[in-house]
């Protein structure tokens, strides 16, 4: 029974062996097979790091807002007897936009009027009695105050009138009326909107970052969706003083010359404010950039003898604009760095230099 044991665990021995024998074999036939494989070439693309001038430019997307603008409204209630203007139309500060029914305003002021010649002789007769001092000078007062007070109540019917006459307040475009003759309106009933475009302002926000690099009187330009090839140029005129505690933004406003009168109150626009160019800066494709959450990195060609090998220099991406970045890093003007190919790059990697690009899936899309 003891040897029947002995013999089985032999054989158990002699069968794993030989098993785990096999696999080191295997292992070390594949090790030797790859040792002595070709290394791999890569095709790249490659670009020359020459000293390029980048500009530099704040861009936002700001509110556009007339010089003026205004609902025009009437200070008194009444009935609309006129209406003087068309929808769209232009007109000049003081016209006469409409016009309320003044009848019984027009009638008091008419009694006043014809009060006053009375008045105004009761008093200048008063006066001269009592430069003869026939009469006391609590008379003269009391004549001189129902002068003058009848005197107010005429400017004031005046101006009563006059407040029922409702006047384009400057020089612009006029709105849709939204008045009809006879219509009863309440005081600030909105009667039509006005707006002045010679000039435009536009309002846009700016990291507070940025507020260094503004000052009055800087150029802008903007454009607009409703004429996308249309390019508009003004100047900042104001800057709030005081940085948005919730959003860290500043408040911007520019003024935009509209002799066109293209612009108009309400639009959206893409502002640009150009800034000092950086001169003999590293500046290459996106392509080229190996984004990495535990760094940026690109890479760049050296010689190995009559080989090609890559080297990985970590860089940070300081800004972008369309299908380039400017980066920084140990690099230097005249280096290759490779454009496209970099998916199956690593540091040291042997590549080949080609002309077209490489149709990799690390080719990133336009921006």
């Amino acid at each position: 029974m003891k040897k029947w044991i002995f013999g089985v665990i032999i054989i158990a021995v002699l069968a794993f062996g030989s098993v785990i024998g096999f696999n080191l074999f295997v292992n070390n036939k594949i090790k030797t097979t790859i040792a002595n494989l070709p290394e791999p070439i890569f095709p790249v693309t490659v670009e020359q790091l020459k000293p390029t001038v980048w500009p530099q430019n704040i861009r936002a997307i700001g509110f556009i807002e007339p010089y003026q603008g205004v609902d025009v409204s009437n200070e008194v209630s009444g009935i609309v007897t006129e209406i003087n203007f068309e929808n769209g139309e232009r007109v000049t500060a003081t016209t006469i936009l409409a016009s309320l029914n003044d009848q019984v305003q027009q009638a008091e002021l008419k009694e006043q009027q014809v009060q006053l010649p009375a008045v105004r002789n009761d008093y200048l007769r008063v006066k001269s009695l009592y430069s003869e001092k026939s009469v006391s000078e609590q008379s003269l007062q009391a004549a001189e105050a129902k002068y003058q007070a009848l005197l107010a109540n005429i400017e004031s019917l005046k101006a009563n009138i006059e407040l029922r006459k409702i006047r384009a307040p400057f020089d612009g475009k006029l709105g849709i009326r939204n008045i009809n003759l006879g219509q009863y309106v309440p005081v600030g009933t909105d009667i039509v909107r006005l707006e002045d475009l010679s000039v435009m302002r536009v309002r846009f926000s700016v990291p507070q970052s940025k507020i260094g690099h503004l000052k009055i009187g800087q150029r802008i330009s903007l454009s607009v969706q409703s004429y996308p090839n249309k390019n508009y140029e003004g100047k900042i005129n104001a800057i709030e003083p005081v940085i948005n505690d919730k959003t860290g933004l500043v408040m911007i406003q520019a003024e935009i010359p509209n002799d066109d009168r293209t612009l108009m109150g309400g639009m959206f626009a893409e502002v640009n404010v150009t800034l000092s160019d950086l001169d003999k800066q590293f500046v290459v494709p996106q392509t080229s950039i190996a984004f990495a959450l535990y760094g940026n990195s690109v890479f760049v060609v050296e010689k190995d003898g009559s080989d090609h090998r890559v080297k990985q220099i970590t860089v940070e991406v300081l800004q972008r604009d369309g299908n380039f970045a400017l980066i920084k890093g140990d690099l230097k003007f005249d280096q290759q760095v490779v454009t496209t190919g970099i998916l199956n790059l690593g540091n040291n990697t042997k590549v080949n230099i080609v002309e077209s690009p490489i149709d990799t899936p690390d080719k990133m899309p336009k921006l």
